[in-house]
């Protein structure tokens, strides 16, 4: 089919998905939302109990973390806690914001002025599978 043959509707008649990032905009996120690798494969940490910074480490870790670790001492009388993985790790992840928009019409304009928000990626994918079948239940109709 070439392009002379493609039928041209009212900007109405289609739906435009976008996903889009705000410029200059970061956000707290979790280390899974990030692709952190000391949540996908865990990690050490390596404390000199010797200093104070790091009795109030070692402390921190035992009592306040919430994290699962197994912890063993070093030759040298290091402390070293391993993290199992899939769990936060110490840092704190930042990343922009994606929006996941759904609105009437074209590159044209949108006639309605209707847009909707997804929140999760999921849910936009979901909808955009949907129209996607709906457009081939569309066509074959006629």
């Amino acid at each position: 089919m070439n392009r002379a043959d493609r039928l041209i509707l009212a900007p109405g008649a289609y739906q435009t998905y976008s996903i889009a990032q705000p410029r200059d905009t970061l956000v707290k996120a979790a280390c899974e939302q990030v692709g952190c690798a000391a949540w996908r494969y865990g990690w050490e940490s390596v404390i000199d109990e010797s200093t104070d910074l790091g009795k109030r480490q070692a402390a921190y870790i035992r009592t306040e973390s919430r994290r699962t670790f197994r912890e063993q001492k070093t030759d040298a009388g290091l402390t070293v806690f391993r993290f199992e993985s899939g769990q936060r790790c110490f840092a704190e992840h930042k990343t922009r914001p994606e929006l996941y928009a759904v609105r009437d019409g074209d590159w044209r304009g949108n006639p309605t002025g209707r847009t909707r928000r997804h929140t999760k990626a999921a849910d936009w994918v979901e909808d955009f599978g949907e129209h996607q079948l709906w457009l081939v239940d569309q066509q074959k109709k006629g």
